[in-house]
């Protein structure tokens, strides 16, 4: 889709709102669009509108760049201590015979099998179990630096964090020195779901609250590390609950500037306690990512992640905000697969990941975690 749209024809267009007129162009002279701004483009925008504007501030942050990394996934376990309404992945402990459950060595071996391979992170989440405790990781972290001291360990969530720590009586800032000390890089984004207390308790009850999520990643941010947040959409929240999210993790982002990107999560319904909510259209989708991109003006990168959404909804996302795929991943996930996701075996090699970008008319752009550059594939050699 073409959304070179001039910016006077959109302003001016007789087809919107005064609103939607001001809100485009407080964002083409590249000023803040405020919270009810936020919930307007929600509840008025259409498609098109919003991904000329989405479009716009995606090609003023990395023109027509497309990011992407060779990265796998080891996931630890799917037991786990929570019921998350959502969640279709994890098991109970008493449902142990249902998952599983690895040891330090096997994640060992699982890394091992990349050795001849230039893979450059490894994301290490999964459920949360009291075995799998400070002394697990900082052990696993070290064992990994040592056999692969250049792989980028990306681990666990403050879901995960805020478990351990307390069961080891440390403070967030205690614990993250002491898992960066043994390997740790940087965090990713889970655990967020959705920010306002009500849904939340609703949907992810018993786990680390919204505050406790927020200090966990600001912790880690002032420490000097990096990470990435993410948002659960399409299930029972609002419009407005998705504007709060962003918010908070706007104004977070003020303080630190220690968020690489966002990455918006589709709610999928296969096999959890809410089958009942239908799943929102694609249409939806790339609304979301393209509010998501005008919203957080302040967050460089929108990820578009192809495991969840499919890689035909990811390519098209990239004329919505997004400009970055995630990675190869090599089927090594099932948190999103379990739930019903478009990509049920998770693989793509780097071409394939090169192609997809290059068939929207966008430059291939292969990252390490931090986004420095590993190869353009845009230049021909």
């Amino acid at each position: 889709m073409n959304h070179s749209v001039p910016t006077d024809e959109l302003i001016s267009s007789a087809n919107i709102s005064p609103q939607l007129k001001q809100i485009a162009d407080k964002v083409f002279k590249q000023q803040r669009i405020s919270f009810d701004e936020g919930v307007i483009l929600f509840k008025q925008g259409s498609l098109s509108y919003l991904g000329t504007l989405a479009n716009y501030v995606r090609e003023k942050k990395s023109d027509d760049k497309v990011f992407f990394n060779r990265n796998f996934h080891v996931e630890p376990t799917n037991i786990c201590v929570y019921t998350c309404s959502f969640c279709s992945y994890s098991r109970l402990i008493k449902q142990r015979d249902q998952g599983w459950e690895l040891s330090v060595d096997q994640i060992l071996d699982i890394i091992k099998k990349y050795d001849e391979q230039p893979v450059t992170e490894v994301h290490i989440t999964g459920g949360v179990v009291p075995k799998q405790d400070l002394a697990f990781y900082l052990e696993l972290f070290k064992k990994i630096k040592l056999h692969r001291p250049g792989l980028h360990i990306k681990a666990l969530t403050p879901v995960e964090f805020h478990y351990i720590f307390k069961k080891a009586k440390l403070t967030y800032a205690e614990g993250l020195k002491m898992m960066k000390e043994a390997g740790l890089d940087s965090l990713p984004g889970g655990g967020a779901e959705i920010f306002d207390k009500d849904i939340r308790d609703q949907i992810a009850g018993g786990k680390c609250s919204t505050d406790e999520w927020l200090e966990l990643h600001e912790t880690w941010h002032k420490m000097g590390g990096k990470s990435n947040a993410t948002m659960l959409y399409g299930h029972i929240e609002t419009f407005e609950h998705r504007i709060d999210h962003l918010e908070r993790l706007r104004a977070l982002q003020d303080k630190t500037k220690g968020f690489n990107a966002f990455i918006p999560l589709k709610f999928r319904n296969k096999d959890n306690q809410m089958s009942h909510v239908p799943e929102v259209s694609v249409i939806e989708d790339l609304r979301n990512y393209a509010i998501s991109r005008i919203y957080l003006d302040n967050f460089q990168h929108i990820k578009a992640y192809w495991a969840m959404i499919g890689r035909s909804t990811a390519q098209m996302a990239l004329n919505f905000g997004a400009d970055d795929l995630d990675g190869t991943i090599d089927d090594t996930t099932k948190i999103y697969s379990m739930a019903g996701a478009e990509e049920q075996s998770p693989k793509l090699t780097t071409q394939q990941l090169v192609d997809l970008i290059k068939q929207v008319g966008k430059k291939p752009i292969e990252r390490d975690t931090l986004y420095n550059v590993v190869k353009d594939y845009s230049i021909t050699e």
